[in-house]
């Protein structure tokens, strides 16, 4: 099993990944919705930190059945990542 861990910010149209990458640096790659399954079927099998919410549920079956494992994460532990009310992507 590849040790990445990898934190999926889901959303309606466009997802946004963050993991680290074997140089120690930060991976920040946008999705849409209809690359996502394909995404994860090319990569390895890693643990996944979703937040919990509705569409979350399907998103970790999903990711389930490719192998990977999904860690479903309360918000009240997310919202302290939450940086200057900030809810989109920053590229930087």
């Amino acid at each position: 099993m590849n040790n990445s861990v990898i934190g999926l910010d889901i959303a309606k149209h466009i997802f946004h990944l963050f993991t680290q990458g074997t140089d120690g640096k930060m991976i920040k790659k946008k999705l849409k919705r209809s690359e996502l399954l394909m995404y994860f079927a090319n990569y390895p099998v890693s643990i996944i930190g979703i937040e919990a919410c509705v569409s979350a549920h399907h998103w970790a079956r999903e990711l389930t059945r490719l192998g990977h494992e999904v860690i479903l994460l309360n918000a009240r532990y997310v919202k302290s990542f939450v940086v200057g009310n900030k809810n989109d992507l920053v590229m930087g």
